[in-house]
């Protein structure tokens, strides 16, 4: 396998850690590059699952060498208990995993922030996990944000983070939320400090120095598309770039080195919290939530559903330059007669190929369908391209016309071996 970008080409959930996980058996080194535990990846080895958040997917494969970037905005004490969640199943991470220095810090201030002003937008809330994410972002760009360089520098993280929080108590105050004790954060990310010192390293130079060594390289994005911070549907996205571009200045690799882009979409199209959503069907939602699926793998909150956009996953496909497509819960879609595609939006009588740069106008567009039949019969026991039954085939096929990207890989289950290479 060459080194390979791996994105969502919808609104986040499309089931990316289990194609990474998949993918893994061929990568040497796997790579996350943006975001930060506002994120989740669902992976089901055997009878267990294990939910990742910021470590990436390949942690579960003792050979693979594990690299968090310089791009993810790290809370370090829920870094730790994730690394203590798998070091309980047995999972080690001593010896392949390791954190980019350069890395920025969400802080606790920065969660109650987050907190406190999703709550005061009411109506017009974004729908974040109040997670703090944003917020760390914002520090980031306003140059005034901590990262792992300084966590380990014991007198250097000291002296900056009670100025941090003398600054952020005086907001706190404002927004009537209960200032921090600086002494018990201090102390808790001392304690954080202690454990993930041996990890912080200089990732950039790793990564050069394995690509020298032909070494393949995977990279795991986190949310999808439409939550990037430049071509989603903003405001309602989330705070990195989660398109392919992000890839490369959330982990310093230059883009010449990357040789695939791996676009992940769900045979449907689901999203989590507000924004415009074309083709959201509260039918089809309600049909999924009854089956047990679709809840946020972070949240727990029940997703949106609804038919499968081919008009957003075509632009996604344009913005990171997917060459390969991977269709996930395609099983979901087994026991439905008649199933919806989504070819066109219509808005004030014109029709649209592409998504419109405004959410006003994107929640005003009524999708257009193209109907297609369903199967009828349930394809979780394929295990080839050829077990799928034709009219399936088929709805692959319309999804890699309307998107032009090749599949290369179909998931009929939650399970490793329920993965098709096409």
């Amino acid at each position: 396998m060459a080194n390979t970008v791996l994105v969502g080409a919808q609104w986040g959930d499309e089931g990316k850690g289990k194609i990474i996980d998949f993918l893994m058996e061929e990568a040497d080194i796997v790579v996350r590059s943006q975001g930060g535990d506002n994120a989740g990846h669902t992976i089901v080895c055997g009878k267990r699952k294990y939910i990742l958040h910021l470590i990436p997917s390949g942690i579960l494969r003792h050979s693979k060498v594990c690299v968090i970037g310089n791009g993810v905005v790290i809370d370090p004490v829920a870094l730790v208990e994730e690394i203590q969640a798998l070091q309980v199943h047995g999972v080690k991470v001593e010896n392949n995993l390791l954190i980019s220095e350069l890395a920025h810090l969400v802080l606790p201030y920065h969660r109650v922030l987050d907190e406190r002003l999703e709550t005061l937008r009411g109506n017009s809330r974004i729908g974040t996990t109040r997670r703090g994410i944003g917020p760390a972002y914002s520090d980031k760009v306003a140059r005034i944000g901590l990262r792992m360089c300084d966590l380990v520098s014991p007198k250097t993280f000291t002296e900056k983070l009670a100025e941090r929080i003398r600054e952020n108590n005086m907001a706190l105050r404002h927004l009537k939320a209960e200032p921090l004790d600086c002494k018990k954060v201090l102390e808790a990310y001392q304690a954080a400090a202690e454990v993930l010192r041996p990890f912080v390293c200089n990732t950039v130079v790793f990564l050069h120095d394995a690509i020298l060594r032909k070494k393949r390289l995977l990279f795991e994005g986190a949310q999808g598309t439409y939550l990037d911070l430049d071509h989603g549907t903003y405001p309602f996205v989330t705070s990195s770039n989660t398109t392919a571009g992000g890839a490369c200045t959330g982990s310093g690799i230059p883009p010449q080195e990357i040789d695939h882009v791996i676009g992940v979409v769900k045979a449907y199209t689901t999203r989590v919290g507000s924004g415009p959503f074309p083709t959201e069907n509260k039918e089809l939602g309600h049909f999924f939530h009854k089956m047990g699926r679709e809840f946020g793998v972070t949240t727990g909150r029940p997703r949106r559903c609804g038919w499968f956009d081919a008009v957003a996953a075509g632009y996604a496909s344009m913005v990171n330059g997917i060459d390969k497509l991977a269709i996930t819960n395609l099983d979901g879609l087994d026991t439905i007669a008649t199933i919806q595609v989504c070819v066109g939006y219509q808005l004030e009588g014109c029709m649209l190929r592409t998504p419109p740069a405004m959410v006003s106008d994107m929640e005003r567009c009524e999708p257009v369908y193209k109907e297609v039949p369903g199967w009828q019969c349930s394809t979780a026991c394929a295990r080839t391209y050829g077990d799928l039954p034709e009219r399936a085939r088929k709805y692959i096929e319309l999804i890699s016309e309307l998107t032009g990207a090749n599949p290369t890989f179909v998931s009929v289950g939650a399970n490793r071996e329920q993965t098709i290479r096409i």
